[in-house]
């Protein structure tokens, strides 16, 4: 057995709760600068056409837009947002991953046997509620990593200021812009994250092709961050868009889409796809494999709290 063994007490939803928003911070923080790209490239071209957009593209690639954002803006850019994200992460990894096996027995009505319909109503029950806890730290979060530093241009210059620029010059409704869009990709992701690796992890051990360590969550990891990333990549165009849009570019979320899909064609719903699988991937990988030793360290730390002899 790698790392922490399971225990034969099952984690509370606290610990859950607390150790989902834990392993997705660090997570995070190991990603960041994967995300970055993703939303560079994902916002690049969006006020051109494809051939335009293609000519003079300033990214090109995972590796070439992190090597760019470091030759012309520095390495810290590739962190531009990190607060807000870690503060999004530690409500909405917490809500939408730490209460999903909660909201799972609730569908069951606490039966063991879970259909894949309960589990994916679990996942777009939990992802609908995390975005509705957390959607003014992603708004921050995006419009910091799609600002390019060079030129003296910044729009924000710290995370608190973000909120009060976006709150006095947009409304507060400017922190829960693409609320709509947001709660249907995370709908998505969460049901393709979640019951993608719930189905593999559960797949492997029932056929005893794996024991419940390492080795089981690194592959069912894998599988869910590759899932997500094909089923999400369209919407979460879409919401990086609209989400840093300036106020009045677009009418509403299926505006943004309209629009890039007349002015760059049906491929810009697949931009960012390799730096998206690459964050993706090694963020469930990391995230799932902390989070399942922390919740079997958490539940140690707690029995023996309970019982010390």
């Amino acid at each position: 057995m790698v790392g922490f063994k399971a225990t034969d007490v099952p984690p509370t939803a606290t610990v859950k709760f607390l150790g989902a928003g834990t392993a997705a911070c660090i997570a995070d923080l190991i990603t960041f600068p994967l995300d970055t790209a993703k939303v560079r490239l994902q916002i690049q071209g969006e006020s051109q056409g494809p051939v335009r957009a293609a000519a003079s593209a300033q990214y090109r690639g995972v590796l070439g837009t992190i090597l760019t954002m470091v030759r012309t803006e520095g390495p810290r850019s590739l962190y531009n947002g990190l607060v807000a994200g870690l503060q999004r992460q530690m409500s909405f990894a917490s809500v939408r991953i730490g209460l999903y096996d909660s909201v799972k027995q609730f569908y069951t009505k606490g039966s063991e046997h879970a259909s894949i319909w309960s589990r994916l109503l679990a996942g777009s029950t939990t992802g609908a509620l995390a975005v509705a806890v957390a959607q003014p730290t992603d708004v921050v979060k995006v419009r910091f990593q799609a600002q390019a530093r060079a030129g003296g241009g910044r729009r924000y210059q710290s995370t608190v200021s973000a909120y009060k620029t976006i709150a006095r010059e947009e409304g507060f409704g400017g922190l829960w812009k693409g609320t709509s869009p947001n709660i249907a990709r995370n709908a998505i992701v969460n049901c393709a994250e979640l019951v993608t690796y719930d189905l593999i992890k559960d797949t492997l051990l029932k056929a005893n092709l794996m024991t419940d360590d390492l080795p089981c969550h690194f592959t069912s990891a894998f599988g869910a961050g590759f899932c997500t990333t094909v089923i999400a990549s369209p919407v979460d165009v879409v919401k990086t868009r609209y989400m840093n849009s300036a106020l009045g570019q677009y009418s509403s979320a299926g505006h943004c889409a309209l629009t890039m899909l007349q002015k760059e064609g049906p491929r810009a719903f697949y931009k960012g796809f390799m730096p998206s699988f690459l964050r993706l991937g090694s963020w469930n990988v990391v995230m799932f494999v902390t989070y399942e030793q922390l919740k079997r360290a958490l539940t140690a730390a707690c029995t023996s709290q309970e019982a010390p002899f």
